[in-house]
């Protein structure tokens, strides 16, 4: 793959992600048992909404010049990472969660899988040469 196909790819990928982040809502009224981790009244669904509508805002801004929000990218991969694994762990061993093997758990990971892939490790890498 170029470094060009790289960052096109890149972009897609940040702005699918962003999209799908700004979608959790949607997700968890529609499909709970595999979004949704709480039934009846919780606070914790809202707040958790909140933080990942505001990552999905800023992932959408950094796929126009995703080379001056590498912190961001690279956060969203190893916080989808360690979610997803926290995730993991309690939906088997819950079995009322198992539903999240096949929701959120695998989303997290093809997220934090295709943004690692995909990003550059620092500003020094040759992608910094490629017109915007």
């Amino acid at each position: 793959m170029t470094v060009v196909d790289r960052l096109r790819y890149l972009r897609i990928v940040l702005v699918l992600t962003g999209i799908a982040c700004l979608a959790l809502y949607p997700l968890m009224l529609f499909w709970p048992s595999g979004w949704a981790w709480h039934t009846g009244h919780s606070n914790y669904p809202m707040m958790i909404v909140g933080i990942y509508a505001t990552l999905g805002v800023f992932l959408l801004l950094a796929a126009r010049d995703p080379m001056a929000h590498l912190s961001l990218i690279w956060f969203t991969v190893w916080s989808s990472a360690v979610h997803g694994g926290i995730m993991t762990v309690q939906a088997v061993t819950q079995p009322e969660h198992m539903g999240h093997l096949a929701g959120d758990v695998p989303a997290l990971f093809i997220v934090a899988i295709a943004l690692a892939f995909l990003t550059p490790r620092s500003e020094s890498s040759n992608l910094t040469q490629v017109p915007h």
